[in-house]
């Protein structure tokens, strides 16, 4: 189970310090259960927005286990994220068929249209870009997944289009905010 916070860091509302705090309660819950390092790790992200070095140190000391460790984990997962994720989160599938069917050229024209690699945020922290293996919809290909939205037989020409529909709900959600 991932608990979601209220109000999330990048919402400038909650220093981090408060959320820190947040955190210490959780690891206090989680101290005594075997096999607590990545639920605990899941909730933080869901506090922070991602894992960033001042919750993996006190994650490390909550937990009693090395430093090292709790940071070989975030790493090996994918799902872990040391850096600030955007609002959007954009997957482009790499796997066998999307790839052979475009998925390269489209995840060349996400970088250019976002500007950024993978891995990466853009500024205004809208989008951040990644790749996956495989959604399951090999005979859709190319496809990407934006948040839980899976977008199929996606052209390259047309990742402005598809992106435009998120830029103008975050626009649209903005003014009512």
């Amino acid at each position: 189970m991932v608990e979601k916070s209220q109000c999330c860091a990048c919402a400038g509302e909650v220093s981090e310090e408060e959320l820190l705090g947040r955190l210490d309660e959780i690891i206090k819950d989680y101290q005594a259960k075997p096999g607590a390092l990545i639920p605990v790790l899941q909730i933080a992200q869901g506090i922070f927005g991602y894992l960033p070095k001042s919750a993996l140190k006190r994650i490390s000391l909550g937990l009693d286990k090395p430093y090292s460790e709790v940071a070989g984990v975030v790493g090996f997962y994918s799902f872990f994220s040391t850096m600030p994720r955007g609002k959007h989160l954009v997957r482009v599938c790499m796997g066998t068929a999307c790839y052979v069917r475009g998925g390269k050229l489209v995840l060349e024209a996400l970088k250019e249209e976002l500007g950024i690699d993978v891995g990466e945020t853009t500024p205004d922290r809208l989008f951040s870009l990644e790749i996956a293996r495989c959604f399951g919809a090999c005979g859709l290909a190319p496809t990407i997944m934006i948040d839980d939205d899976v977008h199929q037989r996606v052209k390259p020409a047309k990742v402005g289009a598809v992106l435009d529909k998120y830029r103008t709900e975050s626009a649209d959600a903005g003014k009512e905010g």
